[in-house]
């Protein structure tokens, strides 16, 4: 009877600190891990807030030039040497067609946003239980980059001293590029490493084709990052390592997704039911 009572004692004495653990350690990092239904206003403030931040930082970064003229010519060195240098030939061959190229120009300077941006509305109607993952992702990703700019200045193809590369929004007067023109002043031109031209549009597709129900949707999600590369190299705007590096920065912001929830955005709940989240034991 004695160890018995002993035994008892002993398990209520272990079991009383849990419910405080829960209240203030483990209780409180469980509920941050908890999917949630997103809010609206706290959506847009985080949004804009963030990508201020980001632009902020990205063109504090100081430009420097010389570094980011040596790193592209070693770059596109690295390229010639791996037999897989063809940035230029395909810059030359599209700008010969100008509706197509002024085209890729808009879509550079506009598809970057609006398809990032309709993907995330997208996620907050239809999948507010995978929201704030997929959101993490987007952020992981954007912030390692910012580390790129700093630590790798690179200049883009378009700006290489003799490289032969066509400035497309330069020769055709439009507004397809934040670096050049007019707005140049007001952007980093040797932040080109990595490139969140695919980092974004690889998450969008990779969101749209493991959540779209239709097919040819689905489709199109896989398209987008490809059509995006081919842009991106046709405006002389990035080398294809670039896009390597902005698909490196993706799989860090999965992997800080994976990692924080413990499942990738699309492996979670749909929707999150009003007090879904863990209460505080009494």
């Amino acid at each position: 009877m004695g160890d018995q009572t002993v035994t008892q004692l002993e398990g209520r004495e272990s079991a009383v600190p849990h419910p405080v653990a829960d209240g203030t350690g483990q209780g409180l990092l469980r509920r941050l891990r908890t999917p949630r239904r997103p809010r609206l206003w706290f959506e847009i403030l985080l949004i804009a807030v963030s990508y201020w931040t980001y632009s902020l930082i990205r063109n504090a970064v100081p430009e420097q030039r010389a570094a980011a003229l040596r790193n592209a010519d070693w770059l596109w060195s690295l390229e010639q040497s791996l037999g897989l240098a063809f940035e230029r030939s395909v810059n030359q061959a599209v700008n010969s067609v100008t509706w197509l190229i002024v085209g890729m120009n808009y879509y550079y300077a506009t598809l970057h946003f609006v398809i990032t941006l309709g993907v995330l509305v997208w996620l907050y109607r239809r999948h507010p239980g995978r929201y704030a993952a997929a959101r993490l992702v987007l952020f992981a990703t954007t912030g390692v980059a910012l580390v790129g700019y700093y630590l790798y200045p690179l200049a883009p193809p378009r700006l290489m001293t003799g490289g032969g590369f066509i400035d497309t929004v330069m020769v055709h007067q439009t507004w397809g590029s934040m670096a050049s023109g007019d707005l140049k002043n007001v952007s980093n031109q040797y932040a080109a490493m990595p490139s969140m031209h695919i980092g974004w549009s690889m998450w969008s597709g990779l969101t749209i084709f493991a959540l779209a129900r239709v097919p040819w949707v689905r489709v199109l999600g896989l398209l987008y990052p490809v059509l995006t590369l081919v842009v991106i190299v046709a405006t002389a705007n990035h080398f294809w390592l670039d896009a390597v590096g902005g698909l490196l920065c993706l799989a860090f912001g999965y992997a800080v997704a994976r990692l924080w929830y413990g499942a990738f955005p699309h492996a979670l709940p749909r929707r999150v039911a009003r007090g879904s989240a863990p209460r505080r034991r009494s």
